[in-house]
């Protein structure tokens, strides 16, 4: 969910400074990563961690610490505002205040807000126009606005800078099929399977696409090979669940 969390980490040193009293035990540096890492393993710990850390002065880090707490913390549209009140009040460089922006929208696609998101994350690429998360980001939050020709526009941007992103592939298929468009939906999801044999995202769109050709047989041994692939994931649970309704559809 946070992958943006890890780019923030080379340039949090540009935020920190050392807290008065602990700096020579304590790290600064390694402090907001371990605490990032525990605002998103144990969200309440986090959150106690950020609290005490912004008590002894740490500033922005130590905010931001606790927004992402109150992500795992299901308080998503407190976490967003906080987050982009973070960014906005930022003297960081512009990549971090974007990626600070893209924080808030995933916590708004979340709480089911895409509107919110998308507005979050087209402040984020005037801050850095082009950067391929943020536009992965921004068709993710047009996908669930179901602006599906959106959708393919924006990941066709992405995929001229990185023609292999086999997610956008994925998802700009997804958008193909749903706009009835199945044979550049065949080609995206094609290519992603060459690059990715087992993605089970992309078996699933296979399968998808093959159920609206009339091959029930060719869509039942993708969804298969999806549930075996990542048994637990939420993937897994959409092909059982086309599985069940073709099975009544047969019946």
């Amino acid at each position: 969910m946070m992958r943006h969390l890890a780019a923030l980490l080379p340039l949090a040193s540009i935020l920190l400074s050392p807290v008065p009293g602990r700096a020579e035990a304590v790290n600064p540096r390694q402090e907001y990563r371990a605490c990032l890492h525990l605002a998103r393993q144990k969200p309440e710990d986090g959150w106690e961690e950020a609290l005490a850390w912004q008590s002894l002065g740490g500033g922005e880090p130590a905010r931001h610490c606790a927004a992402v707490a109150l992500i795992g913390l299901g308080k998503l549209e407190e976490a967003a505002r906080r987050l982009e009140a973070l960014a906005q009040a930022s003297h960081g460089p512009e990549g971090l205040r974007a990626d600070m922006l893209a924080q808030a929208a995933q916590s708004w696609l979340m709480a089911g807000m895409p509107d919110k998101a998308l507005a979050d994350l087209e402040a984020g690429l005037r801050l850095v126009p082009g950067h391929p998360e943020l536009l992965l980001d921004k068709a993710v939050a047009l996908a669930q606005a179901g602006l599906h020709q959106e959708v393919v526009e924006v990941l066709t941007t992405l995929l001229k800078a990185q023609p292999n992103r086999v997610e956008a592939m994925v998802l700009r298929g997804a958008a193909h099929r749903l706009l009835e468009r199945l044979e550049p939906a065949k080609e995206d999801i094609a290519r992603a399977l060459v690059l990715d044999p087992g993605l089970p995202d992309a078996l699933l769109e296979r399968g998808l696409i093959r159920r609206m050709e009339d091959n029930p047989a060719g869509a039942r041994e993708d969804w298969m090979k999806a549930i075996a692939a990542a048994p637990d994931s939420p993937v897994a649970e959409t092909a059982r669940r086309n599985l069940e309704l073709m099975d009544v559809a047969v019946k």
